[in-house]
């Protein structure tokens, strides 16, 4: 076995009867009792000796398919042997640790797969436990995986980054290249080659990795290898599903997707957007003639169109501006104003005009966002917040920030302009925002003194929070959207909680 920096655990699987392992094992394990580095090798130690049900001991909260949730991928996949790597526990507060590791699969007839987990650990009821969820066994998968090998036919191409080098080919990445060399259909086809194929909780197929494939044709992407490497770092910390996109504002391209929502949840998943959404509310009401400075009130609730509306937390203002109550985000102030000031059509326009309802380029699926006709009243009221039936991809989210920052809202893409027009496809012109210098200054404040400020955010950030409520026990996602200089992005935290106190920290570490 190769000498490696970091303690390996090498595990021979009987695959066909799922039984025991046998195999060395090279753990040091550190810390004492009740530590999360002494859970962390105990579960490595389990895996060792075969021992699932030793290793669901360790989990907080076990589904009851656990062990079989291991055996179907092993026996799907005709595994032969293990080396699991772990890296060293990383604390990341009181009450949370993780430890990254990587794992190489051998498969009859195949080679090795291997792909970077982690796992997460959390104190529960005074005791250090592995917080299990199916991304723990593959990234980014949401319940049990139907896992096989299958022979397919796949077109002459290779991706590759904006900078002509590889891009990885396992991971949370893979699902967008594998969409978007489908999309291309490409002419020509190479001879079939064998995939891995997942059905995720009962839907439908993903291929997330290709097997003994030769490369063909290359074709750029808009894809940044570094800034890729850093969101996917930043997700790391991330406390359940997440996503991070990047997008250039001065063009539209897409430069990053971390994406552990599972398949395509960052560009086809929609969510409510929450506060975030404010910034297309702000951006009617500047259209509309209003500014920064337009005086505004901001109680701690307000009953408009019959519909009570209240400040998270019961935070209020009193007499404030546009600026102020937007820094604040004051949900009382933009209902209310999305109601008695706008209407609903005036915010479908400046929905319409950052995207909402837009197709985007051809080449891979991106769902448009819904912003359905409120109509008025209390739906009216709930829209303007964001909430209601208002939905957003965190694709579309990262979109709404490059519009604000370059001036004008362009259809994100993964590829160049030049391929789209080559393959038939239009690139539509930029659709201008108005007041988009005003909103600049709006999105400033929110990080220099508004709900943003204590996130750590480096200088010449702006951006926008969201706490996006989508049952109706208060649980609510955590959104922050921003850019800075000519790099947007979105950062969203399925079941996250506060956008200030879990998103925009996220954000600030992928800038960092």
């Amino acid at each position: 076995m190769r000498s490696r920096s970091v303690a390996v655990l090498a595990v021979l699987v009987a695959v066909a009867l799922g039984g025991g392992i046998v195999a060395a094992w090279g753990l040091r394990g550190g810390g004492g009792p009740g530590t999360p580095e002494k859970v962390a090798a105990g579960f490595f130690a389990a895996w060792r000796k075969g021992s699932l049900d030793r290793m669901r001991d360790l989990v907080a909260d076990p589904p009851g398919d656990f062990a079989d949730q291991y055996r179907a991928l092993s026996r799907g996949l005709t595994v032969s042997s293990i080396i699991v790597e772990p890296r060293p526990v990383v604390r990341s507060g009181p009450r949370a640790a993780h430890a990254d590791f990587t794992v190489t699969r051998s498969l009859v007839g195949h080679g090795d797969w291997s792909f970077r987990a982690v796992l997460r650990l959390g104190l529960v009821d005074g005791r250090w436990r592995v917080l299990w969820t199916p991304a723990t066994l593959y990234p980014g998968l949401k319940g049990r995986g139907e896992w096989k090998l299958s022979q397919v036919r796949l077109p002459a191409v290779t991706l590759v980054a904006r900078d002509g080098k590889a891009l990885p080919d396992t991971g949370i990445l893979a699902p967008y290249l594998t969409d978007l060399v489908d999309g291309l259909t490409p002419e020509g086809y190479d001879e079939e080659a064998w995939v891995i194929e997942l059905r995720d909780n009962g839907g439908p197929p993903q291929r997330v990795k290709v097997l003994d494939h030769k490369p063909g044709k290359k074709i750029r992407t808009t894809l940044d290898r570094h800034l890729q490497a850093d969101a996917e770092k930043a997700l790391d910390g991330a406390p359940g599903a997440a996503s991070i996109v990047a997008v250039r504002p001065s063009t539209g391209e897409i430069l990053a997707v971390a994406d552990g929502l599972g398949g395509l949840g960052a560009f086809v998943g929609l969510y409510p957007p929450g506060s975030t959404f404010k910034v297309v509310t702000a951006g009617a009401l500047i259209a509309d003639g209003a500014g920064p400075g337009t005086p505004a009130d901001c109680p701690a609730s307000v009953v408009t169109a019959q519909r009570t509306i209240h400040n998270d937390d019961g935070h209020e203002l009193g007499r404030t501006t546009l600026s102020g109550a937007f820094a604040a985000s004051c949900n009382t102030t933009f209902a209310r104003l999305g109601v008695e000031g706008l209407g609903a059509g005036k915010l479908a326009a400046s929905a319409r005009r950052f995207g909402f309802g837009a197709g985007f380029s051809p080449g891979v699926q991106m769902a448009e966002g819904s912003f359905p006709d409120p109509g008025g009243g209390a739906e009216l009221a709930e829209a303007s917040i964001g909430q209601g039936r208002v939905q957003a991809t965190p694709l579309l989210m990262a979109s709404v920030a490059a519009a604000v920052a370059d001036g004008s809202w362009r259809p994100p893409r993964l590829v160049p302009a030049t391929l789209v027009r080559e393959g038939g496809g239009a690139v539509p012109a930029p659709r201008p925002i108005p007041g988009a210098a005003a909103l600049r200054s709006m999105m400033r404040a929110v990080v220099t003194g508004g709900t943003a400020a204590g996130a750590g955010l480096p200088g010449g950030t702006a951006g926008k929070t969201g706490t996006a409520e989508y049952q109706n026990d208060g649980s609510s996602h955590a959104w922050f959207i921003g850019y800075r200089g000519d790099l947007a992005f979105s950062v969203f935290v399925q079941a996250g909680g506060s956008g200030p106190k879990v998103a925009a920290p996220l954000a600030a570490e992928f800038l960092r």
